[in-house]
């Protein structure tokens, strides 16, 4: 009997690596859904034995359709794959009927350890390497858009889980926004970011291998007593205090993130000193003071929030615009390999 297998995720990067790996005699009836509405779509449809399934995704992410699945009571083996590897998020997961959780990127030998605990036995697929060299350019395309995305995803998915664990909070990780702009749109790249909040802000640089750019973490002001409260700062909140709280949420997410991206790309960051960019100021006044920092820029959004706390934190990371042609060579080889 064949097995039929449907992967649900929003980037096709992801669907493809998985699809690659999964076990020959599986390639032959293979579903794919690009959020969770598809992926119920096609469960009505077609007898699915085996669903992957992303957790950050747009229209209906993966909590939701494991909550449908429990609802309607539908049987088949549910395998979350996710960049949030938050002990919480995999708790929950379970909790909603999972049968397992495999952090991304899915390696194949973790795939063949879960088909083997769970006794299937399978062949896992050949994945040949391509022997052509890609063709690359410095401009933004649609799939290199959503590679990035992906890339970005488990960069955040890892950050969130060390803030998780430092912090014994649920970390909120939205679906990253990744875009070619103009330093006079950076503005809209942080929509996210209330108008009439002010926010504190630090700005990092980092350099590797025909990479560079700089990172800018955007804390609104509100955020601060509740940080506080979780670090456990007891003192009055001063100007001193609430720098020293931004250095050590940037010193967190800006590290982990840029770790997870460049362990996925095959290259290292080195990072420059932190750069204090203002406190207690509206964004577009942060932004507009440090233009020159800034011109045509590959800007990739992360938005943090934190559940049941009022925390906002949006991390940018501004890529220069030379760095295009050598990320474009990365993510070639990633979608041919």
């Amino acid at each position: 009997m064949t097995i039929a297998v449907l992967i649900c995720d929003d980037s096709n990067l992801a669907r493809k690596q998985l699809a690659r790996i999964l076990p020959q005699e599986w390639q032959a009836n293979l579903f794919f859904a690009g959020h969770g509405a598809e992926a119920l779509d096609t469960l009505l449809k077609q007898d699915i034995d085996w669903l992957f399934l992303d957790l950050n995704m747009p229209v209906m992410d993966g909590y939701q359709v494991l909550a449908e699945l429990k609802q309607r009571q539908l049987q088949l083996n549910v395998v979350v794959v996710s960049g949030d590897v938050q002990p919480e998020a995999i708790e929950r997961v379970k909790g909603l009927g999972a049968l397992d959780f495999i952090r991304k990127p899915v390696d194949a030998a973790k795939l063949q350890q879960l088909m083997q605990l769970h006794a299937v036995n399978t062949k896992a697929a050949i994945s040949v390497m391509p022997t052509k060299v890609p063709v690359v350019s410095a401009e933004l395309s649609a799939e290199m858009r959503d590679v990035l995305q992906e890339l970005t995803n488990v960069a955040m998915g890892q950050a969130g889980d060390l803030l998780a664990r430092l912090l014994n909070v649920f970390v909120k990780l939205p679906i990253p926004n990744v875009n070619l702009i103009e330093v006079s749109e950076l503005h809209m790249a942080l929509a996210s970011v209330e108008h009439e909040a002010t926010t504190s802000a630090v700005c990092q640089g980092f350099i590797g291998g025909g990479v560079s750019g700089e990172a800018l973490l955007i804390l609104t002001d509100s955020s601060f007593k509740d940080i506080a409260r979780l670090m456990n700062y007891q003192g009055e909140l001063t100007v001193k205090v609430e720098l020293e709280l931004l250095m050590d949420i940037a010193n967190i997410l800006i590290g982990a993130v840029l770790k997870g991206l460049a362990e996925q790309i095959d290259m290292s960051f080195s990072q420059g000193h932190p750069v204090v960019l203002g406190q207690h100021a509206p964004v577009s006044e942060l932004i507009k003071a440090n233009a020159k920092r800034w011109k045509k820029t590959l800007a990739i959004e992360l938005s943090y929030g934190i559940e049941n706390y009022n925390i906002s934190c949006d991390l940018l990371l501004l890529f220069t615009e030379d760095s295009l042609k050598t990320l474009n060579y990365k993510v070639a080889f990633l979608l041919e390999g």
